[in-house]
């Protein structure tokens, strides 16, 4: 009886949660109503758990992470690699730095806001002059962040040399530049 009532409990909280417009609330009520009818064995229990046992102790419930069923011809963005990205870069920056075209269309809106807000600068290359040659470092990824970067470091015509962190997002299709952050 006690896991019936908490099950049911939960059930009605997570329909509730669900049902946040005003008119949805008696669609919401109706559907909580109907499902504390239903008994706990008849509901099915999240993919890779078997049915909880009436004497197991409540546990932390465990994040279920949605995947399209095999076959359903979902599948999940494919992300960029470092090889990728490092080409990207590579491309992106070239001996020079970006053109007008790489700007306009291989960039995020984020830097382009951020290059409107400060139009004496450039916000690719951190200084305004044009490079003698760029290079491309190695390039990190973290899967977690959804990110890339690699160290993007100009070579000037006076002998000096200035580096950026260049950031590119692993799923953002086509490949962009994200941001730059510039060394000081």
């Amino acid at each position: 009886m006690f896991r019936f009532a908490v099950t049911t409990r939960t059930a009605v909280r997570r329909s509730r949660a669900r049902c946040r417009g005003a008119g949805l609330l008696a669609l919401c009520a109706s559907g909580a109503a109907l499902l504390a009818l239903v008994p706990p064995s008849a509901r099915a229990a999240p993919s890779g758990q078997g049915a909880p046992s009436a004497h197991a102790a409540p546990a932390r419930p465990t994040p279920q992470i949605y995947e399209p069923p095999a076959g359903s011809g979902h599948t999940a963005a494919r992300r960029h690699t470092g090889p990728e990205i490092h080409r990207f870069l590579t491309w992106f920056y070239g001996t020079h730095g970006p053109d007008r075209v790489q700007r306009e269309h291989f960039v995020s809106d984020l830097l382009k806001r951020k290059q409107a807000r400060h139009p004496d600068r450039d916000v690719l290359l951190c200084p305004q002059n044009t490079p003698q040659d760029i290079e491309v470092g190695p390039v990190t990824t973290a899967q977690s962040a959804g990110v890339g970067w690699a160290t993007v470091t100009a070579h000037w015509g006076d002998g000096t040399a200035s580096s950026a962190t260049a950031y590119v997002a692993l799923d953002s299709h086509p490949i962009e530049l994200h941001d730059v952050v510039c060394a000081q």
